[in-house]
């Protein structure tokens, strides 16, 4: 039986603070960022995951956040006990492999998604941290392709 994790505990309180510091020790090792700007990256990366629990449909993370997320699955034991107990099940990510970014209308996509996964993390309670969520979506396949877009065929997680 999963206890899901009640929606008001600080996102970065879902996770063991000794976790918590590893990652973000990896955040600063592996892209070069501040301790601050890593805390910042991992806290909403840890709400997004939580608010992707909660919801039926597809998000997508900004830029920085899957940052945070693609160093959490690193850990694929302390991801998958995170996932199980927030969520009751695995949370996926599905990168976008697609390579024709600079289609018309492009950004515009990326905008509505990311507007949608700050309406679910706001859902959740989290206070969102607004810099952390440029107006770019997440380039997810480790190279110049796709940008992460809800339902056309992006960088998302796995919905119910």
């Amino acid at each position: 039986m999963t206890t899901a994790v009640h929606e008001t505990t600080p996102a970065r309180e879902l996770v063991p603070s000794p976790l918590f510091d590893r990652l973000v020790r990896r955040i600063v090792t592996d892209h070069g960022l501040d301790r601050p700007m890593a805390e910042r990256i991992m806290t909403e990366a840890l709400a997004f995951l939580r608010a992707c629990a909660i919801t039926d449909r597809p998000l997508s993370p900004s830029l920085l956040v899957d940052i945070g997320w693609h160093t959490f699955i690193l850990y694929t034991e302390p991801y998958a006990q995170f996932c199980e107990r927030v969520a009751g099940r695995f949370l996926h990510h599905v990168p976008d492999d697609e390579t024709d970014a600079d289609t018309p209308g492009d950004d515009q996509a990326g905008h509505q998604v990311l507007r949608e996964a700050i309406a679910a993390l706001t859902a959740t309670g989290h206070r969102v941290d607004v810099e952390l969520w440029a107006p770019v979506a997440a380039r997810c396949n480790g190279g110049g392709g796709g940008k992460c877009h809800q339902c056309h065929a992006g960088c998302y997680n796995s919905p119910r």
